[in-house]
């Protein structure tokens, strides 16, 4: 059996050094934020090159908490891709906002920027692109649009986390990134974790305040908050982790070297990278007409895949409120009927590699 992602084996390859961690927070007695949280909120702005990081709860609690601290609230108009998981979304409907949805590129998945454009109003406030996979969305035209508009940009950078565009970092683009630490993520905690960064002041210290109920001390409420703490085990696993996480994002371009070499001449649309980006590969995405039938296939000969994501956003029953023209989003509708992800996390063995690209070829022979 090949698993989409074998985070057993990734925990083997550095057991010593996560038992040890693990074991220190446990000795200190602080398990809630503290110098363990301090440190890797330190090191995540020192990798990204931010110059702030606020460690929370989740990438989810990163959007929401991103989007109250530019300011979105009722009646505000945010717009996003239509294609993502659903928590870019959602959250703008948390804050009392409207999310509005554009079509992607079937290029990279990524939003279009000339269609972000068509639908701004006088309510819109922000715009959050995702990266979706590991590859950068189309930056430098949607800061001009943004600085044009007077809009702030929110990057979801769930799943890119050591990815570039033209040089810099995912999530220092915009006005605020937000990171998911999600175990299935590149970089994964043993349960739930996120980060903002930004390189805007007054946006960190409202943040700071933000995921501790509001306080700047301790019982001195300035501002409605949450609970979006982050803990000291997860901080400690992600600090031995982070060490790891560039050669984890080489090997997965290696892994997907492989597989665009191999898997050339089927009929399937390949993720290719655009120029002038570093894409880190959270998933290796393919697309077929088949879709269903291969991953049948696949599954039968033993090797996991999944679907990101089988339902686009505006055709789930949760926005039915919205009332949005389904027609508008072809692209996104195309994508969920289409795309395939495949094992290619940083340990697979070319054994592995090799059974996956045999497995696919004898469905289409």
């Amino acid at each position: 059996m090949i698993p989409i992602i074998d985070l057993k084996g990734q925990y083997q390859s550095i057991k010593k050094e996560i038992d040890e961690a693990v074991a220190r927070v446990i000795a200190s007695g602080g398990y809630i934020l503290g110098p363990e949280v301090e440190s890797l909120e330190k090191e995540i702005a020192t990798f990204t090159g931010a110059k702030y990081a606020i460690a929370v709860n989740s990438g989810t609690d990163a959007l929401l908490l991103a989007l109250k601290a530019a300011g979105i609230g009722p009646g505000d108009e945010v717009i996003t891709t239509a294609f993502s998981f659903i928590a870019t979304a959602e959250v703008i409907s948390f804050l009392g906002a409207k999310p509005v949805f554009v079509d992607i590129d079937p290029a990279d998945y990524n939003l279009v920027v000339s269609q972000v454009e068509r639908k701004i109003t006088s309510r819109t406030k922000a715009v959050i692109p995702v990266h979706l996979y590991g590859q950068p969305a189309e930056m430098d035209a949607l800061m001009a649009l943004a600085g044009a508009k007077g809009l702030k940009v929110i990057e979801d950078c769930a799943q890119s986390l050591g990815a570039t565009y033209k040089g810099r970092v995912t999530g220092t683009i915009g006005d605020a990134g937000c990171i998911s630490f999600f175990p299935t993520k590149n970089l994964g905690a043993f349960g739930d974790g996120g980060m903002i960064i930004t390189n805007d002041e007054k946006m960190a210290n409202l943040l700071k305040k933000l995921h501790v109920h509001g306080a700047g001390e301790k019982y001195v409420h300035e501002v409605l908050g949450m609970n979006s703490r982050l803990d000291a085990l997860q901080a400690a696993i992600l600090r031995v982790k982070l060490k790891y996480l560039p050669g984890w994002s080489k090997q997965r371009n290696e892994n997907t070297s492989f597989y665009n070499r191999s898997l050339k001449g089927l009929p399937l649309t390949l993720p290719v990278p655009k120029a002038d980006v570093y894409h880190v590969y959270n998933q290796y995405t393919i697309a077929t007409e088949k879709r269903d039938e291969l991953q049948k296939h696949l599954k039968e000969k033993g090797i996991g895949t999944a679907i990101h994501y089988p339902i686009a956003l505006p055709f789930q029953q949760a926005f039915s409120y919205l009332n949005l023209d389904l027609t508008e989003y072809p692209a996104a509708k195309k994508a969920a009927q289409s795309v395939l992800s495949l094992p290619a996390f940083p340990e697979m063995t070319p054994a592995q590699k090799d059974e996956v690209v045999a497995a696919i070829k004898s469905f289409f022979a």
